[in-house]
């Protein structure tokens, strides 16, 4: 070796050379004796940003230590607690009676997740110097709260009291704009506070719906696999390892997910926060939301309203997963063990709308890449598959 230069072994296969205050490494890899490479390694810059909740409370009748958790993450001054009507009663009164105590507290009452909904809330609490948005409710009052509370620049905790989805504890909110759902970029929650005696009183559906919604994380995680393999994307090992330990928890537990078992909750609850956290790791929805929550978007635009957004997930999952080759029946079963549709007939649409759907699919989001590919299936592939998997 030449004096002056650095032995940095990297394996017993290969050798790096660093010439003291030169940014070049010089590679010799005994691999490829007659063919020396020369590497020109650029300082590293690579930035990236994960939030993720910093405290999780999850259990029966933890309600009432909103308070206990609100001063471990260190929240002072004054909040606003966003409902509607319903989980008003549920769940909102005893928070903002608990959290009176201790801070100032004002509450506003939600309807849609609307952009103009979100523009209220944040209209409120800026006007009113709130420090943290408290939402206590299901999906839409969530939804709301996080993005607002994005927007002003303050904190926000999750008092889920239903679990339809996985975004209780995810960066995203779903808002209705021009009768559509879409994705918007918001914030994971400060903390989540999930009472599972309330939640377990929520209708059984939203939770059937919840845990379809985690279970497609499979088919996401195949179609972020492809995009990476056939498109050059960014791709996170460890967001999916989360994704997919989400879902399995799910199907791996499913019988005990039913009607009335509070620990079937526990459970459920559990792999919607780790869902949330996988889309926190990857700074996207890539690792819970592929081609059959395409699929769902396009139901939703062929007849809104008809289903929920978890069960026409759970749905698209079980095809997408036969296109990709899987396991497909394994999907299934497990959804109709939690209780949650596995047919058009179940979920309410008629066979040419299910066909419909997965034609136009693709053209939800183009710039996702999923196993539907740039060109979609046709109308006789997509019959085809709905018929195979019995989904018609």
């Amino acid at each position: 070796m030449n004096e002056g230069l650095l032995d940095l072994r990297t394996s017993a296969s290969s050798f790096l050379f660093l010439k003291p205050h030169e940014n070049i490494f010089i590679g010799i890899s005994k691999k490829t004796i007659f063919h020396p490479w020369i590497t020109i390694l650029m300082p590293f810059s690579k930035q990236k940003l994960m939030e993720f909740p910093r405290d999780v409370v999850v259990g029966h009748g933890v309600l009432d230590d909103i308070n206990e958790l609100c001063r471990r993450v260190n929240l002072e001054g004054k909040c606003i607690v966003v409902h509607d009507e319903n989980t008003k009663k549920i769940a909102g009164e005893r928070a903002i009676t608990s959290l009176g105590r201790d801070y100032e507290v004002d509450e506003i009452i939600v309807e849609k997740a609307t952009m103009k909904e979100v523009g209220r809330v944040q209209r409120l609490a800026k006007k009113e110097g709130v420090n943290f948005v408290v939402a206590v409710g299901g999906g839409t009052v969530i939804d709301i709260a996080k993005l607002s509370s994005y927007k002003n620049g303050v904190p926000f905790i999750s008092v889920p009291t239903a679990a339809s989805h996985d975004g209780i504890a995810s960066p995203r909110a779903s808002i209705k704009m021009n009768g559509v759902s879409v994705s918007k970029e918001a914030r994971s929650p400060l903390a989540i506070l999930a009472d599972t005696a309330i939640i377990s009183k929520a209708p059984y559906r939203m939770l059937a719906s919840g845990c379809a919604d985690v279970i497609s994380n499979l088919t996401a995680i195949l179609d972020w696999e492809l995009a990476s393999r056939l498109k050059g994307e960014y791709y996170s090992s460890f967001a999916a390892a989360l994704a997919k330990t989400a879902a399995e928890l799910l199907i791996n537990n499913a019988k005990f997910i039913k009607p009335g078992i509070e620990e079937g909750v526990w459970i459920a609850v559990k792999s919607m926060i780790v869902s949330g956290v996988a889309m926190s790791v990857a700074n996207s929805s890539r690792p819970a939301s592929g081609a059959e929550h395409m699929f769902s978007h396009a139901l939703d635009r062929i007849a809104p309203g008809k289903a929920m957004h978890g069960e026409q997930c759970g749905i698209g999952a079980i095809m997408m997963m036969y296109l990709h080759g899987g396991n497909w029946e394994r999907i299934k079963n497990a959804l109709k063990e939690i209780g949650a549709p596995t047919t058009a007939k179940e979920l309410g649409f008629t066979k040419k709308e299910i066909i419909q759907a997965l034609t136009m699919a693709h053209e939800i989001r183009r710039e996702r890449y999923t196993i539907l590919g740039t060109d979609g299936i046709t109308k006789d592939a997509a019959e085809k598959l709905a018929k195979i998997t019995g989904v018609i």
